[in-house]
């Protein structure tokens, strides 16, 4: 109750109260002496710390800068306490909240030669536990958003910000690197590293992520992968194939669909999800490598065995989406309505390439699905094997879905698109056989299918539906349960920042307390 008090009381934004802590060392130092303590500190002790630091560093600036500056410490007790998750958000403080310009470049160059970003990424390693990796490894990933959000707000060139340059040299990627597959490897380790590299290879955000682009057009934000990020992952590409091929050890698991022996993992779920989006940078070499480990084959053998794991399903179909819509024009790839909104969503679009691809017709990667991983005859016989299971009595497999999905978008690649003519020849060599299936396919099953999806969302009441569907309908009436799904999926959607973007204006409320 007594911390909770004294927090509110100096984090209230009394001027009187912020002149007198802030120019007075004795009581700064009072406050300091908190991250002396021996770790672990207590939670909500630190958040308070927290609180009133960062209230400081915003209101008192140049004095608190220059206080913490003088303690030698203070950057070494801040990580040494890293697994309290308080602290992370101090350190995020002293990037953000520092005002004018000039003196948050100060501050960036000390974080800088005190080489913050060099001592977070040795937290990621498997010797760490894992509240400390999982910590620096998001203070990493706001350190990235937060350095290319400032940017691209200032309006004159603004000088590098280092920590940025740091994370996205070469040296730093290979060392994030090393430290989860060199040596012991466990799942933490992977995929907290893992999570610094997608968002290094971030390209776009917006605002709101994943509502339709009309409304994101205004707060989108794109950036440009450096290439010293790709040289890096590159030599490591055969690590990631292994990890997909042998994860680190999980026990079984049950599920609702019985007991799990194998279960995909998050290591090998991040590992896929790094394929894709290193698959939308459309990099030449990242290309070829991944042909010649035929990773996307590995990939198309986890999507099948794994009929349950809908995380992994979506994954692939971005892979292949980003692969069907590569094009040879300088690096860059285009995206069909398909897949383009779900793009935003993952935070992977298209990016400028290491080198342009040279101006040859053929896309490897195009040739590698279609014809090492006879993309078009797994379809069908899934699809097959889907349909011989249904109709002994059993359940739809659970990638049906984005089965569907993947096969239209080879359908609208082959219609229109920049691999449009190298797909249609593809399909011509199919064997005869296998080319009859797939056309008979794509005329009957998949447009039934499709429309059969359209109906279904649109309008439900046309269905024969059971007599417990019935009641279900009853309860819920057609429109209001559209309304509901709809509300539902855009609740879903939305970023915790929605309310940042748009806001309330307090006024419109501001009369409403008649009618209430």
């Amino acid at each position: 109750r007594y911390p909770n008090t004294a927090c509110e009381l100096l984090t209230s934004d009394v001027p009187q109260i912020n002149d007198k802590l802030g120019g007075d060392e004795t009581l700064l130092n009072i406050l300091y002496d908190f991250l002396e303590h021996e770790p672990p500190l207590n939670p909500l002790l630190a958040s308070f710390f927290s609180k009133t630091i960062g209230n400081l560093i915003a209101r008192k600036t140049e004095q608190v800068i220059a206080f913490l500056r003088k303690k030698d410490q203070f950057i070494s007790l801040v990580l040494k306490h890293i697994d309290t998750s308080a602290m992370m958000d101090l350190l995020l403080r002293l990037i953000s909240c520092v005002e004018p310009a000039t003196l948050r470049q100060e501050v960036l160059n000390w974080l800088n030669e005190a080489k913050i970003i060099q001592r977070l990424v040795e937290l990621i390693h498997s010797s760490q536990d894992e509240d400390r990796q999982s910590n620096a490894s998001q203070t990493l990933c706001d350190i990235i958003r937060l350095s290319r959000d400032q940017s691209t707000q200032l309006q004159e060139a603004p000088e590098p910000d280092p920590l940025l340059t740091a994370l996205e040299s070469q040296e730093c990627v290979e060392q994030l690197l090393k430290n989860m597959f060199d040596g012991e490897q466990t799942e933490n380790c992977i995929v907290n590293g893992t999570q610094v590299l997608l968002t290094l290879l971030e390209t776009r955000r917006s605002g709101v992520e994943g509502l339709m682009d009309s409304y994101t057009q205004g707060f989108e934000r794109s950036y440009t992968v450096n290439s010293s990020i790709l040289y890096g992952i590159e030599p490591r590409l055969k690590d990631f194939h292994q990890l997909l091929l042998s994860p680190p050890k999980k026990t079984a698991i049950l599920t609702t669909i019985g007991v799990l022996e194998e279960p995909l993992g998050n290591a090998r779920l991040h590992g896929s999800r790094l394929i894709a989006a290193l698959l939308h940078t459309n990099t030449p070499s990242i290309n070829q490598e991944l042909c010649r480990l035929s990773t996307m084959n590995l990939l198309l053998d986890l999507f099948f065995k794994y009929t349950w794991n809908n995380f992994l399903h979506f994954q692939v179909e971005l892979s292949i989406a980003a692969i069907l819509s590569h094009s040879v024009q300088e690096g860059k790839t285009t995206t069909n309505d398909v897949e383009g909104k779900e793009e935003v969503v993952n935070g992977n679009a298209a990016t400028e390439s290491l080198e342009p691809p040279e101006n040859n017709p053929e896309n490897i990667m195009v040739t590698h699905l279609f014809q090492k991983c006879c993309l078009v005859q797994r379809i069908l016989d899934a699809w097959e094997a889907n349909d011989k299971i249904q109709a002994e009595g059993g359940m739809r497999r659970g990638n049906m879905g984005h089965l569907t999905r993947i096969a239209n978008a080879v359908v609208q690649n082959m219609e229109k698109g920049p691999m449009q003519t190298q797909i249609s020849e593809f399909i011509k060599e199919l064997p005869e056989d296998c080319r009859g299936r797939w056309e008979s396919f794509v005329e009957e099953t998949l447009t039934e299918t499709n429309r059969r999806n359209t109906v279904d969302l649109v309008s439900t009441h046309h269905l024969h539906s059971s007599s417990e569907d019935e009641d279900i309908e009853s309860a819920f009436p057609n429109e209001l349960s559209l309304q509901q799904a709809f509300s539902e999926y855009q609740i879903q959607q939305m970023t915790a920042n929605f309310v940042d973007q748009f806001g309330f204006n307090d006024e419109e409320f501001a009369d409403q307390d008649d009618n209430i």
